[in-house]
């Protein structure tokens, strides 16, 4: 956590609060959508495919204290 407040306490990290903490659950996970990927060398007849699919985790979260 690098910033916590609330009102005009403000607190802030050098490089992070100590003791702050956050508490967060799990909503989902999943894929995200397909990207292409094409490499082509000119003149060398030379082309490759590839794609890629990239994990995630989606996160709620339900408190920050410190």
């Amino acid at each position: 956590v690098f910033m916590v407040g609330e009102g005009d306490a403000v607190k802030i990290g050098t490089p992070v609060v100590a003791g702050a903490s956050v508490k967060a659950t799990v909503v989902s996970h999943g894929r995200h959508d397909k990207i292409k990927i094409f490499k082509m060398r000119r003149r060398k007849h030379y082309q490759k495919h590839q794609g890629h699919r990239q994990n995630y985790t989606e996160l709620r979260i339900e408190a920050i204290s410190a």
